[in-house]
């Protein structure tokens, strides 16, 4: 019965299309284990019918501003540590608290938005994050003391700490299944506002700043730690960090204002399946269709059918995507749903692997890249510094260092698809050869191996990070795709918090800046990433389809 519905009256379907044309019953007979499943596996036929159009595209980009959004804050942080240290006069010792503050907001962005994306939606998850990260961006470079800036980078990690969560669930959700490659090649974004940030600190911070360069004899100190009247680093001379933090606030800014004003994100269909919302969701796949210039071949009716079809011998049971019946159950019968939903992460032996190793995976590599992106520029600020190299030519080496990240990326995209290798290993070999890079970077001290290490470390973070975040949504299944993700996220964001906190203290030892303390602890726990991926399942459990 499933292969007789009518096109949508007044338009005409596609020529030629066999995905459409296949019988429904053939489809939903062999896949899909429940109602909301059966209605996915539509939505996807759908989808992949209408192929990569400008909606997809548009989707892709800006989705992809929110990687570069996170990356933006958290290379800008590392970079504005040196001269707001010297302006501020905080010691060694609190010099993790920068980090930490940002790791904290992230840690709890990345739960709450990870959690509400299943609960209140996409769209507004979509939106909400960018425009508190601006806010509170904007706000950064406007107090004089150190405790009023770690509250405000905590509100801005806040926002932040959603995107990566948000924009991956958003991504698979509207992406055909042969496109599916787009979703690593999301993180080429990231070293894209790396390369931002550290060109926007190189036009700044050398030519506005107290020269904290680390190879002056009697470098300026901060006015609260001298005499009155004797020289020391005062604000008016050193706006070059606030400049910084001002610029990356306003793209944040602009960002929120293409989203919100320019594009406007429709909800995905999965979500409002999920949520008995059918007749809404076909009308954004009609959307879709016309800005892609096609026709939507998937009718409320079908559905309708199918639900006849499927709870015909389940006539008393509340079901996930039940359409109308769901949005009529009672406030006890929707919390039963959420509590069935959640449990889907220990529901089986597999399953329960799958998530623990993710978490782990995601402990070890936010470990080791806040401890290493945080400390990097001003280690490297002080390895250039003991060989009398400038300032400018540190914040130079900068955009040296990130821009191969930008192939590193496209290296895992090409891994993510290939079968020989495929994802699994792909984050295996990544995550050896970015620890070994970190743990080199401490034997040695000159410029070519100051900036090769460097690079080499952040070319295999990329690469690392973005096999890892396009595997994670595709590795579980829609209901709690977002959910999971976000709880992935949260895990290796609480951790973050952790890590500088131990590192200024290995940092501020031996009565002085014991930079080789600091490579060690990064390096060491981002080998744990081999371990934690080398024991993941060979195949995801979740349906790429669902």
């Amino acid at each position: 019965m499933f292969d007789q519905f009518p096109s949508p009256e007044g338009k005409k379907t596609d020529a030629v299309d066999p995905e459409r044309s296949r019988s429904l019953t053939e489809i939903l007979e062999n896949e899909g284990s429940n109602l909301y499943e059966k209605k996915c596996i539509l939505i996807n036929r759908e989808i992949d019918s209408m192929g990569m159009g400008k909606y997809q595209w548009y989707l892709w980009g800006l989705c992809g501003l929110g990687y570069m959004i996170d990356l933006l804050w958290a290379q800008a942080f590392g970079l504005v540590l040196s001269p707001m240290q010297q302006e501020l006069g905080f010691g060694d010792d609190q010099t993790g608290n920068l980090s930490t503050a940002f790791s904290s907001g992230l840690t709890a962005g990345a739960f709450v938005w990870g959690v509400l994306v299943d609960i209140i939606g996409r769209q507004w998850a979509f939106n909400l994050t960018v425009l508190i990260s601006s806010i509170f961006g904007l706000c950064l470079g406007i107090p004089n003391n150190y405790s009023s800036i770690l509250v405000l980078a905590a509100f801005v990690g806040f926002g932040v700490g959603g995107n990566i969560p948000i924009d991956t669930t958003i991504t698979l959700e509207f992406t055909p299944q042969n496109r599916r490659y787009m979703l690593p090649l999301l993180s080429i974004f990231q070293p894209i506002g790396v390369v931002i940030c550290s060109a926007i600190a190189y036009g700044f911070i050398p030519v506005y700043s107290c020269s904290p360069n680390f190879s002056e004899a009697n470098p300026l100190l901060a006015c609260n730690a001298v005499a009155a009247g004797e020289a020391c680093c005062r604000k008016s001379d050193n706006w070059g960090w606030r400049y910084l933090l001002f610029t990356l606030g306003s793209i944040t800014l602009f960002v929120f204002f293409l989203r919100f004003v320019v594009f406007r994100f429709q909800e995905s269909p999965k979500f409002l399946v999920y949520r008995g919302k059918d007749e809404k969701a076909v009308k954004v796949l009609d959307h879709i269709a016309k800005v892609n210039g096609r026709v939507n071949g998937l009718t409320l009716e079908k559905f309708e059918a199918l639900e006849k079809e499927f709870t015909s011998l389940n006539s008393n049971t509340l079901m996930l995507g039940g359409g109308a019946k769901q949005l009529q159950a009672s406030w006890g019968q929707k919390l039963k749903l959420e509590f069935d939903r959640v449990k889907i992460l220990f529901s089986n032996f597999q399953m329960a692997r799958l998530t623990i190793l993710t978490w782990l995976t995601y402990i070890c590599d936010y470990w080791g890249f806040t401890v290493a992106g945080f400390y990097l520029p001003q280690i490297l600020a002080i390895k250039n510094g003991a060989l009398n190299l400038s300032l400018r030519y540190t914040y130079r080496s900068y955009v040296y260092i990130y821009l191969p990240g930008i192939v590193g990326v496209l290296l895992g995209a090409l891994l993510y698809r290939t079968p020989q290798i495929g994802r699994r290993w792909a984050m295996v070999i990544s995550s050896a050869l970015m620890g070994i890079s970190i743990f080199v970077f401490s034997t040695v001290n000159t410029a070519a191996s100051n900036i090769g290490l460097n690079v080499m470390e952040y070319f295999f973070q990329s690469m690392f990070n973005a096999v890892l975040y396009g595997w994670t949504p595709e590795a579980f299944p829609a209901p709690i795709r977002g959910t999971a993700c976000g709880l992935a996220s949260f895990w290796g964001r609480l951790f973050g918090i952790v890590s500088p906190l131990i590192a200024q203290h290995l940092y501020a030892g031996n009565g002085g800046k014991d930079v080789n303390s600091v490579l060690y602890l990064a390096g060491g726990v981002t080998l744990g990433c081999v371990i934690t991926t080398a024991l993941l399942p060979s195949r995801a459990i979740g349906r790429q389809s669902m």
